[in-house]
């Protein structure tokens, strides 16, 4: 009879699987909210970034296309040349 009580309180594989899936969903649980909060902040932060790279290339884009234009104007008044009295 000691045989069938040994056996009786060793716990199968199944029941160590759906132990250790019970343990699993208890620390996933409990750490769930300081992992929601650790995902939130690192979304900023790469959100945050890509927003800025995008400004920046947007403002350097639209720098170099007035750049574009003042040198333009700048050579078209310099086929004109200057106006002064004695060549207007």
């Amino acid at each position: 009879m000691e045989g069938k009580t040994e056996d009786a309180s060793k716990p199968t594989p199944a029941q160590k699987q759906l132990l250790k899936r019970q343990q699993d969903l208890e620390h996933w649980k409990r750490h769930s909210k300081q992992l929601r909060s650790r995902n939130l902040i690192t979304g900023l932060t790469i959100g945050a970034f890509v927003l800025g790279l995008f400004s920046y290339t947007i403002l350097s884009v639209r720098q170099e296309r007035i750049m574009d234009e003042i040198d333009d104007e700048a050579k078209i008044f310099v086929m004109k040349g200057p106006r002064t009295g004695a060549n207007s």
